[in-house]
């Protein structure tokens, strides 16, 4: 990791300041965390791995107007991004009922929902990230009403595209979260996609076999995280046997 100035370090990535005025720089890391941080672990070349998914994903979201924060892939575990506020929100897309949906409201794993659900959760690590309605984050501030409209418009459009993407290489999307954040430019701002979309924050099911290809396989402690990275990212057209051993090789110098 380049000796830069630290901004941020969060659970699965580092913030570093940026080349230029209005850039960071996102680090991913091999940390894995489940639980809200109650399981911990380290999963070897899965920040190398989700750092190629997200871009190949943020590229191809940019093609279809979705603004966000990606600028370029700068390392195997870096990107150039626009720097932004986040907004204290994450927004959750269910396709199918799963993980705490289905504890929340005794729903079994699997069932198809008729449409998709979006829900938002107040992001806070010490709170658990508890589910808020649109009410809360008016009253306290988070987001105004119009940021609300536009988080559940690209939400929505997102899912839409991503669930085609994923269906077309025999992957399921069962549900994912987003984050999105303030880019300013002068006095005036717009609200684009920011953090990651990776493997760790969609729930992905073979479409044949139910396999899971995503973090829980990691917070069931069902093995083969790695492998199941890798086949996403085989099935998207992004890596390639020869960067199997570019990543294998790179890794091995880190350690």
């Amino acid at each position: 990791m380049s000796r830069r100035n630290k901004l941020y370090e969060g659970k699965a990535k580092v913030l570093f300041e940026g080349p230029e005025p209005g850039t960071i720089i996102q680090y991913f890391k091999d940390d894995a965390t489940a639980f809200n941080a109650e399981k911990k672990g380290t999963l070897a070349g899965k920040g190398v791995i989700n750092n190629i998914i997200s871009e190949f994903i943020f590229k191809a979201l940019g093609d279809i107007g979705i603004p966000n924060h990606f600028i370029k892939r700068t390392s195997m575990r870096e990107q150039l991004i626009k720097a932004v506020e986040i907004i204290p929100v994450e927004v959750i897309v269910r396709n199918i009922a799963a993980g705490s949906l289905s504890k929340r409201l005794g729903i079994e794993e699997g069932t198809p929902l008729p449409n998709p659900l979006v829900e938002f959760c107040y992001k806070s690590d010490e709170l658990g990230d508890p589910v808020i309605a649109e009410d809360h984050i008016l009253t306290f501030g988070w987001a105004d009403e119009h940021e609300i409209e536009e988080l559940t418009f690209y939400a929505l459009r997102i899912n839409d595209f991503l669930s085609g993407l994923f269906a077309g290489i025999g992957i399921k999307l069962v549900d994912f979260k987003l984050e999105f954040g303030r880019h300013y430019e002068g006095d005036n701002y717009s609200t684009i996609l920011a953090d990651e979309i990776s493997p760790d924050g969609c729930r992905l099911w073979d479409l044949k076999t139910g396999e899971k290809m995503d973090k829980d396989r990691f917070r069931r402690d069902l093995g083969g995280e790695m492998e199941a990275y890798q086949e996403v990212a085989r099935r998207l057209g992004i890596l390639p046997s020869a960067d199997v051993t570019e990543i294998a090789d790179h890794i091995k110098k880190e350690s």
